[in-house]
């Protein structure tokens, strides 16, 4: 072999070993990287490239680091639960990514898919909007907020002579502002598709130059209107409240006292605020930790960081938007039969049953935002029922 031979094999070796030194996760993101942070538009590859790693693509969106501590909050192993369905099909259906189901504080069943894993972090788009909420509880009992009934604008100084001078923090909460939003994901002209890319000429930041000009549509407190804009809004407002940025806040209140087991991350909003209606990168077993914590009282060591009574407000119906069973709290879906869950769009889910003592934590890569395009079902409700009758039937069994 030649020189130039040998050098070009050396060459050729070195960059197929620093391929494959990179890990899987960043092979998949650079032969699918999306060109831009207009995440409602990506392909199918791009998002599953992309949804594990939104936190390291800085050449796209910036993130924060929300700490861990040292003690990590050990989930115990239980009895395998027995499903009486093709679990397999349906996380394969699904295109779930992660799913851990505790129940009694246990693991009675933990899988994953889409080459992910538990050492993973992946997104959880809306999702983060009910960990914000939690963290507007903990600002009124540290004393940072006076009272769900105050002014939206008492906070926001630069809401000031907009339709949110006659908004509540309470009415924010429960997305019944009355004030105009348009949330279609498929309509690239929509307020959710529009506001990520505004660009403020008024000394103002991003977010709240565009909400401030938002028209009313309906009396506060009548009329609920679905609207990441606004908990984006409430975000800010805990960070005006507490002077501290909201990934310092909720590290110090729930990830490292409740016993996490990995640093999360926040996706940044270009004024490097949290984008607090989305994008709380954790592993699966935090989210589903999360939800523990929420079951447990969202209490430290005995104490609550909330309010007294402001669980019980903030996972039960504070307003209808359906003639069914179904409700909004403080940015959480509630249901009649005492159950409530976060949800997030591409089928991120914190399933919550307080009766049954159950959590279900899920990440999906759905096809489409809310999985219902070219025939999809991901039938995602019926599941976290299914798993209900589950664990119905072995308490049967167990009494029998």
């Amino acid at each position: 072999m030649n020189r130039i031979g040998l050098i070009a094999g050396v060459v050729l070796a070195a960059a197929a070993l620093g391929w494959w030194a990179i890990g899987s996760d960043w092979r998949r993101l650079i032969v699918s990287a999306p060109t831009d942070a207009d995440i409602l538009f990506w392909n199918l590859n791009q998002r599953d490239a992309a949804f594990r790693m939104m936190d390291r693509v800085p050449f796209l969106i910036d993130a924060r680091e929300v700490p861990a501590g040292p003690n990590v909050r050990v989930l115990e192993d239980g009895p395998p639960l027995t499903f009486e369905f093709d679990m397999e099909a349906y996380l394969e259906n699904n295109r779930t990514s992660a799913l851990v189901i505790l129940q009694d504080g246990k693991i009675r069943y933990e899988a994953y898919g889409l080459d992910f894993s538990e050492s993973g972090r992946w997104t959880s788009f809306s999702v983060a909007k009910s960990l914000t909420s939690t963290l507007v509880g903990a600002a009124i009992k540290d004393g940072h907020i006076g009272s769900l009934d105050d002014k939206v604008s008492d906070y926001i100084s630069g809401l000031s002579g907009s339709a949110y001078d006659d908004v509540t923090i309470e009415q924010l909460l429960t997305m019944s502002s009355g004030v105009a939003w348009d949330e279609d994901y498929e309509d690239p002209t929509s307020d959710v598709a529009k506001f990520n890319s505004h660009v403020a000429d008024d000394g103002l930041s991003n977010l709240v130059s565009y909400m401030k000009d938002l028209p009313r549509a309906h009396p506060p407190g009548e009329v609920w209107n679905y609207s990441t804009g606004e908990t984006n809004m409430i975000g800010v407002l805990v960070q005006e409240a507490t002077g501290r940025p909201l990934s310092e806040y909720m590290s110090e209140k729930i990830w490292q006292p409740y016993g996490m087991q990995q640093d999360a991350s926040w996706l940044l909003n270009d004024d490097g605020t949290e984008i607090s209606g989305c994008c709380i990168q954790a592993a699966a077993r935090d989210f589903a930790r999360f939800g523990q914590f929420i079951l447990d009282g969202a209490a430290i060591d005995g104490e609550s960081i909330v309010p007294e009574g402001w669980l019980e407000n903030a996972t039960t119906a504070r307003i209808r938007y359906s003639e069914s069973d179904e409700g909004y709290g403080y940015q959480w879906w509630t249901f009649d039969d005492g159950t409530f869950a976060a949800y997030g769009i591409f089928g991120q889910a914190i399933f919550i049953d307080p009766e049954r003592q159950l959590v279900i934590a899920s990440s999906s890569s759905w096809k489409s935002a809310l999985g219902r395009r070219d025939g999809e079902d991901p039938a995602q409700g019926e599941f976290h029922r299914a798993v209900m009758t589950a664990v119905d039937a072995e308490r049967t069994r167990a009494v029998n």
